[in-house]
């Protein structure tokens, strides 16, 4: 387990900090690490970014606290001396956002910090609402994931209703203050521990944390503030992707209530299974059934590709199993990595029937005196006596 690093380190401020120096420097690596800056990073590089913003996080709200803050002066990361509460340690994004909900204002779709980014105003901590994120899936077959495509797709979203502009109040217009918080879009708790009366606060439940609430519903949005209408959305897919794979389009999902910020579109990729192409990766596999003549004496034959086909040429001999493979015929990597193969199983048919020639030539070579089985001799004079008898 990774050793905690010291809180006045994390934030970069000295144990003489103001509760001003904390804001500021908490400000910076917030917006630095927030999940929003972290779009087309590698997963490995949102993780360690999202445990930074944990931690920072974490720090704030201890030095942000005076009696927290006293005590980690005093005791440092010592739980016992938290009343058993801790400090905060393994925060979720939720405990985050629930905690510091009245500081995240108009930033990045999470709701709060209003004071923290500019978007609460009058000593008010108004909680910015995000939309709800859709899900669509999308047929692709080899081809269009071997190139990449543009698809449109007709999705039924919920969006600000024109009549309240989103307010769900009849008119835009029919608005009163709260009456749980009075304005201020918080709940404000006091609790009795043994270090004294501790204070916390939560969102209001009456009005969401918008400090208002609706004196006369909006008759077309029936007090919701959202209708449902049905858009075109123009989603470009890239190469290389997979099965089950998803694809993320930021603000493309349902709209969120009184102009908050909207959700997300999730595209969730659903492979066609192709007829003749059976996928392996970014390797292509096709199994070729050769007859028993172009098995023993070579040839060329067809094989599908993504794109169309391709002549290859079959060696005299070629044995059942054989994997003959076609560089960069496979499909490209999402990460641009390079290109796939088609790999090329080979099969060799054994016809059910023969006629009376056929078994005739069959039974010569089973007979031949110089047919012996592969395993125990030169398998070229084999060849040739089957070429002979062919011919």
């Amino acid at each position: 387990m990774a050793q905690k690093r010291d809180y006045y380190e994390v934030l970069g401020v000295d144990k003489n900090a103001t509760a001003d120096d904390l804001k500021k420097a908490y400000r910076k690596l917030a917006i630095q690490y927030h999940p929003d800056k972290q779009q087309g990073k590698s997963d490995a590089e949102k993780k360690a970014a999202e445990e930074k913003f944990k931690e920072a996080a974490e720090a704030y709200n201890v030095l942000s606290d005076p009696d927290k803050r006293a005590r980690y002066d005093q005791f440092g990361f010592t739980g016992e001396q938290m009343g058993g509460g801790g400090y905060g340690g393994g925060m979720s994004m939720d405990d985050i956002l629930r905690q510091f909900g009245d500081l995240f204002g108009g930033f990045g779709g999470f709701g709060g910090f209003g004071d923290f980014f500019g978007g609460g105003g009058g000593g008010q901590a108004q909680r910015v609402k995000r939309g709800t994120d859709l899900r669509v899936r999308v047929k692709m077959t080899l081809n269009e994931i071997a190139k990449g495509a543009e698809k449109k797709l007709r999705i039924p979203r919920m969006k600000s209703c024109d009549h309240c502009h989103g307010t769900g109040a009849k008119d835009g217009t029919a608005m009163e203050t709260c009456p749980t918080c009075h304005g201020s879009g918080v709940e404000v708790r006091m609790q009795r521990t043994m270090f004294g009366t501790m204070q916390s606060q939560s969102v209001c439940h009456t009005c969401g944390g918008s400090g208002k609430r609706i004196k006369e519903a909006c008759p077309h949005c029936r007090g919701n503030g959202l209708v449902r209408k049905e858009e075109v959305v123009s989603i470009s897919i890239p190469a290389g992707v997979a099965d089950g794979m998803t694809l993320r389009m930021g603000r493309q999902g349902n709209d969120a209530p009184g102009g908050g910020v909207p959700g997300d579109l999730l595209v969730v990729i659903e492979e066609v299974r192709d007829a003749q192409l059976t996928r392996d990766g970014n390797d292509l596999i096709y199994n070729l059934m050769l007859d028993i003549p172009t098995a023993v004496l070579g040839g060329k034959v067809e094989v599908p590709t993504v794109d169309g086909k391709a002549r290859v040429t079959i060696k005299p001999g070629t044995q059942p199993g054989s994997i003959l493979r076609l560089r960069g015929k496979g499909l490209p990597s999402p990460e641009r990595y390079g290109t796939g193969d088609l790999l090329i199983n080979v099969m060799v048919y054994m016809p059910e029937k023969l006629n009376d020639k056929e078994k005739e030539a069959i039974m010569m070579l089973q007979n031949n005196s110089e047919h012996v089985k592969p395993s125990e001799g030169d398998k070229s004079r084999i060849f040739s006596r089957l070429r002979h008898i062919f011919d």
